[in-house]
């Protein structure tokens, strides 16, 4: 890269940090840095959700597997983060910012016992530290090849960047996180629309694209309905079912989005948020989706070894110098953006439902606070121990989705049936052991050892994510029918100390951030907007894509 692009990719990366330190002065308390003492507006964290949402591994890795498999992942950035963000906006997050809770985890012991809270943060900092792998991993393959840095060096800067943003974050807490996240979104909105306009005007445009895949045989990338996995046995419903299964788990489970509905400054402001989080990412994850496919259209790129190259071989081809800067400064404000956004999340998890749930349980709030401090940089750390098995898969989405079923889908069905039926509070527990043994012996069949007892059908990629929420719910059910159902949803928790004084502390709960009483229409403008979105999503999926 020209020395004018690293200077695009330092400003308008450092401008935006600066802002954020800035920010970040006087946070004391653990309302302030955990929740933003839930003073957050809608566009805020709705711009924040979807900088977190599109990272630098969606980015590099969504390309790299339309390439191999055509348009069928639209189908997870549509109806499945459309329904996600609704079932978390609606339905889970507003039982916990009701009861104070500062994790989703904390309502599990509410509503089950503190094994179940105890397992769920663990599965939260797996979940969400694959993921990091994955960015790792992305921001290797972008300094690499479109950078041109070796490989030592290339990792050197990889390393600096996750201790950067951990320290910044630390910082500065959730408040600053979501405003910096806001202007690192229109950084990368920028950056996505350069690449996209110039592979798109190179490839000919649709119809062009159209010409050279029908031509050579591949003009089934080109529709999701004609996507019937690995095998080709597959139906494609059951690869978008399972793709919504993903989806929704990932806004509901996923804790880097759920807090920063949690710091919401009204129930109002929560749901806005979440659909405009969505509709935001929706357009961004559809350029990446067709640019994958853009470039097996073109012919000097039609037989890539690795296709999670693409993203940046094709900004070296067709970006000039000054574009360049711009394509890579959002790859980098995507990176950054997740960073901090897990950095957050994760140190919150870690320090109210593990460290001051179970083992240090009364100290001053100072104290909790400079443990979530140092936590925010430990917890990244994490995301390294998954290179090896994401540097195995043929590309980085498929690492991803193949560890998702193991425990983010039992837990993701545990929270959804916790919030709307009355199932059994042991259900909970038995419900994540009895889903989690499922996901992991699928797990190894498919990627480790053939299990000859075990059909295929029940293991493959995309039926697994389908089963695991199966047996989960069918765990639950069989457990309440014998145990009965719960009295009440939620119990008062046994905690003492800081956790329980923590609660206190924060703002008394807003259904809207109006000063008066407003229209009917308006207070009832989140469920329009979440309803229109959904319909658009459905287009998409079934009818532009299908």
């Amino acid at each position: 890269m020209h020395w004018v692009d690293w200077l695009i990719v330092v400003t308008l990366n450092g401008a935006v940090i600066a802002v954020g330190l800035l920010m970040a002065r006087a946070k004391q308390t653990s309302s302030e840095w955990f929740l933003g003492n839930r003073a957050l507006p809608w566009w805020a964290i709705g711009m924040s959700m979807f900088a977190t949402n599109v990272d630098n591994a969606d980015i590099v890795a969504v390309a790299g597997s339309t390439y191999n498999e055509g348009l069928h992942i639209i189908s997870v950035y549509a109806i499945g983060s459309a329904l996600g963000g609704i079932l978390a906006s609606f339905l889970v997050v507003p039982a916990i910012y009701r009861r104070g809770f500062y994790t989703n985890a904390e309502f599990l012991e509410a509503r089950f016992d503190p094994y179940v809270r105890l397992i769920g943060a663990v599965i939260q900092l797996q979940y969400r530290s694959s993921m990091l792998g994955l960015i790792l991993v992305s921001m290797h393959v972008l300094l690499t090849k479109l950078a041109g840095i070796d490989d030592a060096a290339a990792w050197g800067i990889v390393v600096l960047a996750v201790l950067f943003s951990g320290s910044y974050t630390a910082f500065g807490g959730l408040k600053s996180v979501v405003f910096t996240d806001a202007l690192q979104g229109i950084v990368m909105m920028i950056g996505g629309a350069v690449i996209f306009a110039a592979v798109y005007h190179a490839a000919g445009g649709w119809s062009g694209m159209s010409a050279s895949l029908e031509a050579s045989g591949r003009g089934s990338l080109m529709h999701i309905g004609e996507y019937r996995g690995k095998s080709g046995m597959l139906s494609p419903y059951v690869i978008v079912f399972g793709w919504t299964i993903l989806g929704s788990g990932y806004w509901t489970v996923n804790h880097t989005q759920t807090m920063r509905l949690m710091g919401a400054r009204s129930l109002w402001d929560m749901k806005l948020a979440a659909t405009f989080g969505v509709a935001a990412s929706l357009p961004i994850m559809i350029a990446c989706a067709v640019l994958g496919v853009l470039g097996r259209s073109l012919p000097q790129y039609a037989e890539l070894a690795e296709a999670d190259h693409l993203y940046p071989l094709l900004a070296n081809q067709y970006l000039g110098i000054g574009l360049k800067g711009l394509v890579v400064a959002g790859v980098v404000a995507a990176g950054i953006s997740t960073f901090d956004s897990m950095g957050s999340a994760l140190s919150a998890i870690f320090t109210r439902d593990i460290y001051a749930r179970f083992f240090v349980k009364d100290r001053k709030d100072s104290h909790y606070v400079l443990v979530g401090r140092f936590a925010s940089v430990g917890v990244l750390a994490l995301g390294f121990l998954y290179l090896p098995l994401i540097l195995k898969q043929e590309n980085m989405l498929k690492a991803f989705t193949t560890l998702v079923p193991v425990l983010v889908t039992p837990l993701f069905t545990v929270y959804v049936l916790g919030v709307a039926t009355s199932a059994s509070r042991a259900s909970g527990l038995l419900a994540l052991i009895i889903g989690s043994a499922y996901g992991f012996v699928a797990l190894v069949d498919r990627e480790f050892v053939d299990l000859t007892w075990m059909p295929h059908w029940l293991s493959e990629r995309w039926p697994s994510l389908v089963w695991s929420l199966l047996v989960t719910g069918a765990t639950m059910g069989v457990v309440t029918l014998f145990m009965g159902r719960a009295d009440t949803l939620e119990k008062p928790l046994q905690e003492e100390g800081w956790l329980s004084r923590s609660r206190e502390e924060l703002p008394p709960l807003r259904e809207h951030p109006f000063a008066h009483e407003p229209h009917p229409l308006w207070l009832k403008l989140p469920a329009f907007a979440a309803a229109a979105l959904m319909v658009v999503c459905c287009v998409v999926v079934f009818h532009t894509f299908w």
